[in-house]
């Protein structure tokens, strides 16, 4: 569980930062079916299941989890970097430090990527140890810092107004209207 106030509202677009947190949950779990699918190929090699879990993970990492750097890259950073007052340093240094993971794990899944086109397409290509743990290992130690330091920093320096504008910039990218409710006291 994260130490910020959006943990226990729902995550949605209206609530983006509880959304990104619930997305490093899918990311796991992705990463989590790519270590099984290791394991699969070496018993199994790529039958029928083996093509599908291949076809999953592609489609996952090639939308929600680009839109999931993008939210990040376009919208929390640099709102985040304006926000960052006093702070600037710091804040400075730890979005630069994740943005050099984005591109060590962009680069990791590119050449995954193709390896996974090849098991869609019934292709035995074995995903290789080397790759899958540093692709695995990048994302759990980025995910780590971004629930630790991260997610806790945008909800204590963000103002409402800003986080309700990356929500509605995360939902624009998905093609998803938002309505925000404004709930008072009766």
């Amino acid at each position: 569980m994260i130490p910020f106030p959006a943990q226990e509202a729902a995550a949605n677009f209206n609530n983006p930062l509880a959304l990104l947190h619930a997305c490093h949950g899918k990311i796991q779990a992705q990463c989590e079916t790519l270590r099984k699918l290791s394991g699969h190929l070496a018993s199994n090699g790529c039958d029928l299941q083996a093509q599908q879990a291949a076809q999953k993970i592609l489609h996952y990492f090639d939308t929600s989890g680009q839109f999931h750097h993008q939210d990040e890259e376009e919208n929390l950073f640099p709102t985040l970097r304006q926000s960052a007052g006093s702070e600037k340093p710091a804040v400075d240094a730890l979005l630069d430090r994740l943005l050099s993971e984005h591109a060590v794990m962009a680069s990791a899944w590119s050449e995954l990527r193709g390896v996974l086109l090849q098991l869609v397409k019934g292709i035995h290509a074995p995903l290789g140890d080397t790759l899958l743990d540093k692709f695995v290992t990048s994302y759990a130690g980025h995910i780590d810092l971004e629930e630790r330091e991260l997610l806790p920093l945008a909800a204590r320096l963000l103002s409402s107004q800003q986080t309700a504008e990356i929500g509605k910039q995360m939902a624009k990218r998905r093609g998803v209207t938002i309505t925000y409710l404004r709930l008072s006291k009766i």
